[in-house]
């Protein structure tokens, strides 16, 4: 009898064993971790454009609907100066990071000189390098080394060294699968080195372009740590407005502007989506 129970229990367990290692209590189980963190993720965002809306100052408890932080943070000359800063640095950083990083992932790919291989790791520094050690480096260098009056210069200069590399590697694994033969048939056709690159190999490049510059503009945008050492007093930028405020203490005017950041970039993603679709139809 207690062979047989034995048996029986056995059989249970491998059962159970087999059950709990399925694909189907595996997927389950994914798709609750998966749910859990998106839940973490998006939760506290969630709290943040509700009380964007909350008539009480303090944030602390649910007092009534109102729209006046909307009003305040298009009223406050601070921030929207700030904003425009921000803007003018970050359109001016993608345009230079991606001419440099689309440039120098070409001449990486198509050109053989000295040093090149020492050159394409150097590249990749301001990648890994500590946003600390970077913005300080890069201070020593402006106002010790070349001399330059800290503002809208500098901190270009500052985010293109930074942005850049995120190009370049986005347009170096788009050109190792391009056809080695592409330039050499436009060039058999008639067409000069330059418009082979510029009318054959720049539209080939176009979608990892497109993304480098998105990445640059994004990253300047959104840049805090290189900014507070190469920014000058009358180029402050949003990020380091917001975090001035934020250190005095809870602001709803940073809810409000926070919201409209987040509905800012759900429209991009909606209507890269939109043209992506377009283009596949």
């Amino acid at each position: 009898m207690s062979a047989v129970a034995s048996s029986f229990f056995s059989l249970n367990l491998r059962n159970l064993r087999r059950w709990l290692t399925g694909p189907r209590i595996q997927t389950g189980l994914f798709g609750l971790w998966t749910g859990l963190v998106f839940l973490f993720l998006y939760i506290p965002i969630l709290l943040l454009v509700v009380f964007s809306f909350n008539s009480s100052r303090l944030n602390i408890r649910w007092e009534g609907f109102t729209t006046k932080w909307y009003e305040a943070l298009f009223s406050n000359t601070t921030l929207i100066t700030a904003f425009h800063n921000s803007l003018i640095v970050a359109i001016a950083t993608t345009i230079l990071a991606t001419a440099l990083g689309t440039i120098g992932a070409w001449m990486l790919y198509r050109y053989r000189f000295p040093f090149q291989r020492l050159i394409g790791l150097l590249i990749f520094v301001p990648m890994v390098m500590p946003e600390v050690l970077m913005g300080v480096s890069l201070l020593v260098l402006f106002v010790q080394l070349v001399n330059i009056p800290l503002g809208y210069g500098t901190l270009i200069i500052a985010h293109t060294t930074f942005c850049f590399p995120f190009v370049l590697v986005g347009v170096q694994a788009r050109l190792h699968g391009i056809d080695p033969f592409l330039e050499e048939a436009a060039m058999d056709l008639g067409a000069t080195p330059l418009q082979a690159f510029w009318k054959v190999i720049v539209p080939y490049l176009m979608p990892a372009i497109i993304s480098g510059a998105l990445m640059s503009f994004t990253l300047s945008l959104d840049e805090y740590i290189v900014s507070v050492f190469t920014t000058g007093p009358q180029t402050q930028t949003l990020p380091l407005k917001v975090f001035g405020m934020a250190k005095v203490g809870l602001n709803p005017q940073l809810n409000a502007l926070s919201a409209l950041f987040i509905l800012g970039t759900i429209l991009l993603v909606v209507a890269s989506e939109l043209i992506s679709r377009k283009k596949h139809a």
